[in-house]
């Protein structure tokens, strides 16, 4: 079959591979199309460890089974499908605590690290077990699915902290998972939604998403905004989604009395922290991994229009031009969004 292969660090080659084996409980998906995750382009350089060559990456797919597993159940070959980024073995103490993303054998398609190594969907086919796969409703394209996996993050980040209706809210960070954040704390209840980036592009759309205003902290002091427009008592609720020293800060800074911050962004293995402030002013600090369950009602809010993702969408072009639009990417090429890649 044909795959997008990383054979050396900043050395994309589109190759003929054997297509994966199957398990007896796995099926065999035909991929229709597979986005450029954030993950993927930092993995070209391989300063995240986790993209070691050779692999093939990609997590955010969606296609058609084209074979079953001779124990698999419930699902037939034409059966239009996304499935999870994360396999899960459903028996490790934190599976049977509910807890699938934190699974203590957790592996993810497209991940080559030291303690495993399992190719994505940058490929004609992908080997996926049966129990993270998620039937497509009625409506929904291929396309729109290979963005459930982003949304499902936004949604699980969003999930792990007290939202009540009416609270105010600030996205730290308008990229995918951010722009997606921005239309989940809309349907979530909150009455004011405040982005912040130094992109006045994505601040444009995230306010076309739902955002009331956009702050470029270049520009203005993003802090005494936020102040001013709570009567100064912060917001409910925080979102950062950057994942550096600067932007964990900001988030402290901002968010009232015993209110929440969801730390999502992963950029820096390490950042500094006002401690002073999280424990006197008793904030909530929650760390968000991955997603975990949220895929159906992901799947059913875009089938029902009530989260856009079309609008996040650059471009979809065939998996020859991956090499150049990884590249693109890693430049940090103005206006460029998520890239979606048909084999």
């Amino acid at each position: 079959m044909k795959a997008l292969v990383l054979t050396a660090y900043h050395r994309l080659e589109v190759l003929q591979v054997p297509e994966p084996s199957l398990g007896p409980e796995e099926v065999l998906v035909r991929v229709d199309c597979c986005g450029i995750c954030g993950s993927d382009v930092h993995g070209l350089d391989g300063s995240t460890g986790r993209r070691r060559p050779p692999v093939i990456m990609g997590h955010e797919a969606a296609g058609v089974i084209a074979q079953i597993g001779p124990a698999v159940e419930g699902w037939s070959v034409g059966d239009r499908v996304t499935f999870d980024s994360t396999i899960w073995c459903g028996r490790c103490p934190m599976c049977r605590k509910g807890f699938w993303n934190l699974c203590d054998r957790r592996r993810v398609f497209g991940v080559s690290c030291e303690e495993y190594r399992q190719n994505g969907a940058f490929a004609e086919y992908v080997a996926v077990p049966q129990h993270i796969l998620y039937r497509l409703p009625e409506g929904v394209t291929f396309q729109q699915a290979a963005l459930v996996e982003p949304l499902a993050v936004a949604m699980h980040a969003a999930s792990q902290i007290p939202i009540q209706l009416g609270d105010t809210a600030v996205i730290i960070g308008t990229g995918m998972v951010g722009l997606l954040a921005v239309q989940v704390l809309r349907q979530a209840g909150c009455s004011r939604i405040w982005a912040v980036d130094l992109d006045p592009g994505r601040l444009e759309l995230a306010c076309q998403l739902g955002a009331q205003v956009g702050f470029r902290p270049d520009e203005v002091d993003v802090a005494k905004e936020i102040r001013h427009r709570t009567g100064g008592r912060g917001a409910d609720v925080v979102l950062e989604v950057v994942g550096l020293s600067q932007t964990v800060g900001l988030a402290v800074e901002i968010v009232r009395k015993g209110g929440a911050v969801s730390l999502v962004g992963n950029v820096s293995a390490e950042v500094s922290l006002p401690l002073q402030k999280v424990v006197t002013r008793q904030i909530r600090l929650q760390g968000v991994c991955a997603s975990c369950g949220e895929y159906p009602i992901c799947l059913d809010l875009i089938a029902q229009g009530r989260i856009r993702v079309e609008p996040l969408i650059s471009v979809v072009a065939p998996l020859e031009e991956g090499p150049e639009w990884f590249g693109r990417l890693y430049r940090r090429e103005p206006g460029l969004l998520k890239v979606l890649l048909r084999p």
